[in-house]
């Protein structure tokens, strides 16, 4: 196996912000994000609507091997090298029914999980990068206006910073 394809989303705040919580850890296989309900994920998974891909997540591997739910959620931590030994924890029979609440729960109310937490969905976050205005640079550097991101607990303060171009 050495690409995963990740059925997600898009427009949940919660959603969006794994998908970008796992594309900066690093990862021993590659691994693509599909929005469940696009032509690109229809065509990779033909039978994806009848595997209700809206309420649960699906991950495709390259070689046909398919998870939904938690047990998704646990390929998705195996990809990384730092959380794979928790996935080999989670995966194991005294684990996997408190993980298929959690997931299951976690599912059922992502978007007023998301809402609640000021999480924002990709929609949200383009619209937020479309509405910025293109600054003159005069002395051949830019300073882009400081966009407030959501209350998230892996960015540190350094990161929240206004970003400078040159």
């Amino acid at each position: 196996m050495n690409t995963l394809s990740i059925f997600y989303d898009p427009h949940c705040g919660l959603c969006t912000t794994f998908r970008l919580w796992l594309e900066r850890q690093k990862k021993s296989v590659r691994v693509e994000f599909i929005g469940y309900s696009s032509k690109q994920a229809e065509e990779r998974m033909p039978n994806i609507r009848q595997l209700h891909a809206d309420q649960e997540i699906i991950v495709l591997a390259d070689d046909g091997r398919w998870w939904q739910g938690s047990a998704a959620w646990i390929v998705c931590l195996w990809t990384t090298f730092e959380y794979r030994a928790w996935s080999f924890r989670l995966a194991t029979p005294q684990w996997q029914p408190m993980v298929k609440r959690l997931v299951h729960a976690l599912s059922n109310r992502r978007h007023q999980i998301s809402q609640l937490m000021g999480l924002k969905s990709e929609g949200q976050l383009w619209s937020a990068v479309a509405q910025l205005q293109d600054e003159t640079c005069i002395d051949g550097s830019c300073q882009l206006p400081r966009i407030k991101p959501p209350a998230l607990p892996y960015l540190t303060q350094a990161k929240q910073n206004t970003i400078t171009t040159h």
